[in-house]
């Protein structure tokens, strides 16, 4: 029989495409109908980011198979390494003003993770008297005046999940309990945020860190700027419309929740010690007398008090969230709190207990777990699903990790 080259081509041609198809076609379905052991892996993956054993993905599997899906995705955060590593890297970067993760561990970060395991309402990192220190490890005691306690635990890779222990933190540091505020008065947040300048960082970054936007996204220039500072020029360059334009928008709700903060300070020699790395948080107590200001309020909230001296002068920790009103009014403030108080720990669960709080957890998981932010109308209903499942669940966001796992382990 006579083959035509023109007939072999054409032959190797439509074998070729066909055999494309068929790999192809065999891929899709391999995705798309993956067994549950397939999925039990890339949960896994996605919570611990290490290779489970056989017995895990055996007990996961099982799991999977009779429907208890957050079961299995529980059993793999029982690996050291969801805490150690996938919890560490998540938290780290709300620690510094650099948001790196390459920080090293802090009472900050144990504090969250802790909460975390525990399956604690979650709002607390904000406002309770709560720090989480490791016990059972040779570790240096926890001290205010370095961090040394927390890098044994993580030069030695101590089990985060089985070493830590909750503890009130007014006992282990002596602040007063109500002037405690979860995270915001731990050594870290004060070392990053509290030191020298105004204390206006720690409010940026608290929302940076726990409303997901910087002041940009908050700025209202309607509001009524009558807390703003001395230090804030009413006219810089000379030109007033820049203030009423510009600064006035975040001032104008910032100073007055800042002012929260009033009697915090990081002391430090910045002399012998420029990073503040062997400081401390010092908080001014009822009866303490600042010598620059005369009142308990620190020396920095008279800084540059020349600027405009008409401007709000601080004399105690109230603080009013102006934004309760006008553009900001959707963040879906408490109508359980007053929106106004004394203090770190009021103004703390002032932003905890807001709507966005919940939805900023919820898609900082979402991002960290799935490794990518909701880019559907399937992502962004199942991130609204996620924010209801938080808070009917009790603010438990290791909840949400588990979730966020499964949505994202495939079909």
């Amino acid at each position: 029989m006579k083959i035509t080259t023109w007939s072999l081509t054409s032959s190797l041609k439509r074998f070729s495409t066909l055999s494309s198809c068929v790999l192809l076609a065999g891929l899709v379905s391999t995705h798309a109908w993956s067994g549950d052991r397939e999925q039990a892996k890339r949960i896994h993956d996605r919570l611990a980011g290490t290779h489970p054993s056989e017995a895990v993905l055996d007990a996961m599997e099982t799991e999977l198979q009779a429907g208890n899906d957050m079961a299995a995705a529980n059993i793999a955060m029982e690996n050291d390494a969801f805490y150690n590593v996938t919890l560490k890297n998540f938290i780290t970067p709300w620690t510094n003003e650099d948001q790196t993760v390459f920080a090293p561990l802090n009472d900050y970060t144990a504090t969250v993770i802790g909460l975390i395991r525990d399956e604690d309402d979650f709002r607390k990192v904000l406002f309770d008297d709560v720090l989480y220190v490791a016990e059972g490890t040779g570790a240096p005691a926890y001290s205010m005046s370095n961090n040394e306690h927390y890098v044994y635990l993580e030069d030695n890779n101590v089990s985060l999940k089985d070493t830590l222990v909750r503890r009130a933190q007014s006992a282990v540091t002596g602040l007063p309990s109500d002037a405690t505020a979860g995270v915001i008065t731990s050594r870290a947040a004060a070392k990053s945020f509290f030191i020298a300048g105004t204390n206006r960082a720690m409010f940026r970054f608290t929302l940076m860190n726990h409303m997901c936007d910087d002041l940009e996204a908050f700025k209202d220039t309607s509001r009524v700027p009558d807390r703003i500072r001395q230090d804030v020029t009413r006219s810089p360059g000379g030109d007033s419309r820049i203030f009423l334009n510009s600064c006035v928008g975040c001032h104008s709700g910032m100073d007055p929740m800042a002012q929260a903060f009033a009697y915090y300070n990081w002391d430090y020699n910045f002399d012998a010690d420029p990073e503040g790395d062997n400081g401390q948080l010092v908080y001014n107590r009822e009866g303490d007398t600042d010598p620059v200001t005369g009142t308990r309020v620190q020396a920095k909230y008279f800084n540059n008090n020349s600027n405009f001296k008409f401007g709000f002068i601080t004399t105690n920790d109230n603080w009013s969230n102006y934004w309760r009103e006008g553009q900001n009014a959707n963040l879906g403030w408490s109508e359980s709190l007053s929106g106004e108080g004394s203090g770190a720990k009021s103004m703390g669960q002032e932003l905890a207990y807001s709507e966005r709080f919940a939805q900023c957890q919820v898609k900082k998981v979402f991002k960290a777990v799935c490794l990518r932010t909701p880019g559907d109308a399937t992502d962004r209903a199942q991130v609204n699903s996620m924010v209801e499942s938080f808070k009917s669940n009790g603010y438990n966001l290791k909840r949400i990790f588990g979730e966020s796992a499964l949505y994202c382990k495939g079909n």
